[in-house]
């Protein structure tokens, strides 16, 4: 039998994060400008303490008529219940994982620390990579 592939063949390894402390208008406007609906927050020891996604912005058009008047941090915002995995998990289960929630991208963490991040868009990736589309035929998928 053939190894499943891994989500560290597949997730990406430049991860931008934020820190707790940031206003929470300079991380939309951090989020913008990387192009990802949402990032990492990591203190300053780097370990993970949560994330902040875009759905958790959204607060602010609800909460305030004046979203440019808040002065939310990140820390206020940020989910902390989080879904991670590590790098050797194989990428069928974090398949399932994103069928079973409603999120877009998943924390990659070894050892407290962000090493990556999968998303959706890389599984689809990993299913039409070559190596994964053999193995996948060979097992029967």
């Amino acid at each position: 039998m053939h190894a499943l592939p891994k989500v560290q063949e597949f997730m990406d390894t430049k991860v931008p994060t934020l820190s707790p402390s940031m206003p929470v208008l300079d991380a939309i406007d951090f989020l913008l400008k990387n192009h990802v609906t949402g990032a990492p927050v990591v203190g300053d020891d780097g370990a993970l303490l949560g994330i902040l996604t875009e759905k958790d912005c959204l607060q602010l058009v609800v909460r305030s008529p004046e979203p440019e008047s808040v002065s939310d941090l990140v820390s206020d915002l940020m989910t902390t219940e989080l879904v991670t995995i590590p790098p050797t998990m194989d990428i069928y289960y974090a398949a399932g994982l994103f069928l079973k929630k409603s999120f877009r991208r998943i924390p990659v963490v070894e050892e407290g620390r962000v090493v990556g991040a999968i998303t959706r868009f890389d599984i689809l990736r990993a299913i039409r990579h070559p190596t994964v589309r053999d193995r996948w035929r060979r097992s029967g998928g």
